[in-house]
C-alpha cells in the first residue's frame, strides 16, 4: 500500500512538472509579437554588384544611417550617409538614382490609404557630401531621373519637376484639385486594385516626363465619418467608383522638359478603359502603355513615338475572363521584350521582339511561374520563382532567354524568394517551411550554393520548445471533381476514438492562396491556441483560389461565392464524415473575401454550419470598387444574377447557427455600409446575431489593443457556440 501511494506521489510530481514546462499560447502573447521572427531589412543592391546599403541606426547617438556592406563577407564597407548631417534630424527610407551619385530621403511620412503616402524629402549628393530640402511641404511619389540631376512629384494633384543642377522648378499642370482632377499619381480604385500610385515615369535620357491625369467630377463620392475624441466627428469624402458607376476619365500627356512643351498622347478609339501601367522603354523616344477595356479581358500593349505622339499597338493579349496586371515587363538593350502571360493555361515567361514578334516562350509547363526576378544581362539568363515543385511550395530557377539550361537554385522544400544583386552574381535567400521560421542566406547567383549564413530564427525555435506548438498536416482531398490543398491542425494529445469540433478558416478570393508551405502567421498560432482547447482547425483552397493554372483560378468567373461556396460546404461534409469530428459542431470563419464566404456558407449550409465569423466582410458586390468587381462579374447592369445570387443580404432567411459580424467604421476598401446594409437584413428577418463595429479602423482593424480585442472576442464566441 505504501509502495502504491508513494509510486502515485512520484506519478504526480512527474506529471506537474512535464505540464508546467509546457506553456499553452495565449493571445496576449501572439498580439503583443512574443512569436515575431526575427526579419531581414529590405536593401539595396550597388550597381558594382559587389556591396549593398540598409538602413540601420547607430545604438550609441541613435542615428539614422545608410551603411555599405560587402556581400560575400557581411562586413561593413562605409557609412554612406548619417542621420547627424546639418538640417537632417531622421529619415525613414531612401532611393538612389540610376548612377547612384544622388540619394532620395524621406521623413515624416504619412500614409493617405493602403500604398500612399505624403512626406517631407531630402536629396543627398553623394560626391559633394551635400544635402537639400525638396519642398518644405509634404509631397508624393518624387522621383529622381535616371541621370540623377532632376526630380519630379506630386503636390497638391499637380506634377512639378525641379532641375537640380540649375535649381529651375517648373510646375507642369496646374488644374489639380481634390475629387476633381489629379495628375501624376493615381485615384484610390487604382492605387487598390492595380497595386500603382505613381502615375509618371521619366525618359532613360532624363528629357521627357510621361503622366497621366485622371478626371474624377464625375465619380460618386463615398462619405466615411472619423469620430476621432473632439466634440463632432470628421468625414472623409474621396471618389469611390462602385461596381457599374463611372470610373475617372483617364487621359496621357508627354512633358518634354528640354523643349518645355506638353503634349497629349491621344492612345486610339477607345470608349471606356484602364491604363494600368505606363513605362518607357530602353528607346528614351518610346513609350510603352498598357490600354486594358473594362471588362478586363482585352490588353493592348502600346508604343508610343514621343516626338510625333502616334501610338502603335504591338502586342495584343485577350482572355475569356480577364488578363492580370503584373510589373514584369522587361526591356532589353534591343528593345525586345520580356512579358509573363496565362495564355497557354498556366503563367509563364515570353520574349517578343520590338515590333511586338514573338521570338519564343521561355517557361512551360504545368506549373505556375509566381514572380520574375529580372533579366541578368550578361549570362542572358532570366530568374524567377515558380511552383514547378507542388503548388504549395516556391523555388528559385534561372534559364537562359532561349528556353533552355534551366536550373533549381533554391534546395530546402518550403517557400523560397530572392533578392538578387545588381549584376545577379549572388541572391539572397529568404527561406522558411512549415516546420522552419525564416533562415536568410547569401547564394550562388549561378550555382545557389550558399555562400554565408546571414541570419535565422533558430532562437524562436528554442522559445517555441517551452510551447505546445502544433504542426500542420498538409494533404490534398478530392471535393467537386477537383483535388484541393488544405492543412489541418489537430490537438497535442488527439485520440481519433474522439469526436471534435471542426474550425474551417478560408479566405478563398480570385487567385489567392491559404495552403502554402511556409512559416507560421499570427493566425496559425491562434489556430494552435484553439487546438490546444480541443478544437481542429483546417484550411481548404478551393476553386477559383491560385497556382494551380487558370482553368483552376477563372473557374468562378461571373459567379462569384458560388462554387467556391459548394466547394467549402462539400469540404465540411467531406470532414464531418470522418471518425474523429463532430459534425454537428462545425464552424467556418474567414476576413474581408472571407467573411463574404463564411456568411454565404451559414446562410445557405444552415445544416453543415453550426456557427460562422465574417470579419470586414463584402455583403453585396453592388457595393464593391468597379476594377475588383467588374474584372470578375463584368457589370451589375450585364449580370445582375451574378451579384444577387450570392450576396450573403439575400439570404439571410437561411440562418439558424449562430453568427458574429465584425467591421471597422474607417474601412475605405470593405465600406461599413455592407455590414450595415446585412444587419438591417438580419433584423427585419427577425434573426439573432452577434456584432461589432470598431471606431475609426480601417480594413485591417488594428491599432493598439484592437487585434487582441477582436481575437479575445473572437475565441470566447467559438468557445460559446462550437
Amino acid at each position: 500500500m505504501k509502495i502504491t501511494k508513494l509510486y502515485f506521489i512520484i506519478t504526480l510530481f512527474i506529471g506537474l512538472v512535464a505540464s508546467a514546462q509546457v506553456k499553452e499560447l495565449s493571445l496576449k502573447e501572439i498580439w503583443g509579437g512574443a512569436f515575431r521572427t526575427e526579419g531581414l531589412q529590405s536593401l539595396h543592391s550597388m550597381k558594382n554588384g559587389n556591396e549593398y546599403s540598409v538602413i540601420e541606426q547607430d545604438a550609441i547617438s541613435g542615428a539614422i544611417n545608410i551603411e555599405i556592406y560587402t556581400y560575400e563577407t557581411g562586413k561593413k564597407a562605409r557609412t554612406l550617409i548619417s542621420s547627424s548631417l546639418n538640417d537632417l534630424s531622421t529619415f525613414q527610407g531612401y532611393s538612389f538614382s540610376e548612377n547612384e551619385n544622388r540619394i532620395l530621403l524621406s521623413s515624416q511620412l504619412e500614409q493617405i490609404y493602403r500604398r500612399s503616402s505624403k512626406g517631407i524629402y531630402h536629396i543627398y549628393d553623394v560626391p559633394s557630401k551635400s544635402i537639400f530640402k525638396v519642398s518644405d511641404k509634404k509631397i508624393q511619389s518624387p522621383l529622381l531621373s535616371p541621370d540623377g540631376n532632376k526630380i519630379a512629384y506630386v503636390l497638391d494633384n499637380n506634377i512639378y519637376m525641379l532641375n537640380l543642377t540649375t535649381g529651375q522648378e517648373v510646375q507642369l499642370t496646374d488644374d489639380g484639385k481634390k475629387n476633381e482632377i489629379i495628375n501624376g499619381i493615381t485615384d484610390w480604385v487604382y492605387e487598390e486594385e492595380f497595386s500603382i500610385v505613381r502615375a509618371f515615369d521619366w525618359s532613360a535620357d532624363s528629357n521627357k516626363i510621361a503622366f497621366l491625369r485622371f478626371d474624377e467630377t464625375e465619380v460618386p463620392e463615398f462619405s466615411m465619418d472619423v469620430y476621432g475624441t473632439d466634440l463632432y466627428q470628421k468625414q472623409d469624402v474621396f471618389k469611390y467608383p462602385k461596381a457599374g458607376e463611372k470610373n475617372a476619365k483617364v487621359s496621357l500627356f508627354v512633358a518634354d522638359i528640354a523643349k518645355m512643351a506638353l503634349d497629349e498622347v491621344k492612345l486610339g478609339d477607345y470608349k471606356d478603359f484602364y491604363v494600368p501601367r505606363i513605362k518607357w522603354t530602353a528607346n528614351p523616344d518610346v513609350l510603352s502603355v498598357q490600354v486594358l477595356n473594362r471588362h478586363q479581358n482585352n490588353l493592348d500593349l502600346i508604343f508610343v513615338d514621343a516626338k510625333t505622339k502616334t501610338p502603335k499597338v504591338v502586342l495584343n493579349e485577350k482572355d475569356e475572363a480577364y488578363v492580370d496586371i503584373t510589373d514584369n515587363l522587361t526591356f532589353l538593350d534591343d528593345n525586345s521584350f520580356i512579358w509573363t502571360s496565362e495564355k497557354d493555361g498556366y503563367n509563364h515567361i515570353y520574349h517578343y521582339k520590338e515590333t511586338g514578334e514573338l521570338i519564343n516562350q521561355v517557361t512551360k509547363g504545368s506549373w505556375e511561374v509566381t514572380n520574375y526576378y529580372g533579366f541578368d544581362k550578361k549570362n542572358k539568363k532570366i530568374c524567377y520563382q515558380s511552383v514547378e515543385n507542388g503548388s504549395i511550395n516556391r523555388d528559385i530557377y534561372t534559364i537562359t532567354l532561349d528556353g533552355k539550361n534551366k536550373k533549381r537554385l533554391s534546395q530546402k522544400e518550403g517557400t523560397n524568394d530572392a533578392e538578387f544583386s545588381a549584376d545577379f552574381s549572388f541572391y539572397i535567400n529568404y527561406f522558411s517551411n512549415a516546420t522552419t521560421p525564416y533562415e536568410y542566406t547569401l547564394n550562388d547567383g549561378k550555382t545557389g550554393k550558399v555562400v554565408r549564413e546571414i541570419k535565422n530564427n533558430k532562437g524562436l525555435l528554442e522559445k517555441l520548445k517551452n510551447y505546445n506548438v502544433l504542426s500542420k498536416e498538409f494533404s490534398e482531398i478530392q471535393i467537386n471533381g477537383d483535388t484541393l490543398n488544405t492543412w489541418m491542425i489537430k490537438p497535442k494529445d488527439f485520440d481519433p476514438g474522439k469526436k471534435y469540433p471542426l474550425l474551417m478558416y478560408q479566405y478563398s478570393g480570385p487567385g489567392s492562396q491559404s495552403v502554402k508551405n511556409s512559416w507560421h502567421s499570427a493566425n496559425d498560432y491562434w489556430y494552435m491556441m484553439l487546438a490546444q482547447q480541443g478544437y481542429i482547425v483546417v484550411c481548404v483552397d478551393g476553386k477559383g483560389t491560385g497556382l494551380k493554372g487558370a482553368k483552376f483560378k477563372k473557374a468562378t468567373q461571373n459567379d462569384l461565392g458560388n462554387l467556391e461556396v459548394k466547394d467549402q460546404i462539400a469540404a465540411a461534409k467531406h470532414f464531418g464524415a470522418l471518425d474523429y469530428i463532430d459534425a454537428s459542431r462545425i464552424g467556418i470563419w474567414g476576413w474581408s473575401y472571407g467573411g463574404f464566404m463564411s456568411s454565404n456558407c451559414l446562410f445557405k449550409a444552415p445544416d453543415t454550419f453550426k456557427m460562422a465569423i465574417a470579419v470586414a466582410p463584402v455583403t453585396s458586390w453592388r457595393f464593391y470598387d468597379t476594377i475588383y468587381t467588374e474584372r470578375y462579374l463584368t457589370t451589375p447592369q450585364e449580370n445582375p444574377k451574378g451579384y444577387d445570387d450570392n450576396s450573403p443580404i439575400n439570404f439571410v432567411d437561411g440562418l439558424k447557427g449562430k453568427f458574429l459580424l465584425v467591421h471597422g467604421s474607417a474601412d475605405d476598401n470593405v465600406h461599413v455600409q455592407n455590414t450595415m446594409q446585412l444587419v438591417e437584413a438580419l433584423v427585419q428577418a427577425n434573426k439573432d446575431f452577434d456584432w461589432a463595429i470598431y471606431p475609426d479602423k480601417n480594413h485591417g482593424i488594428y491599432g493598439g489593443n484592437t487585434r487582441l480585442h477582436l481575437y479575445n472576442k473572437m475565441t470566447n464566441f467559438i468557445k460559446n457556440n462550437l
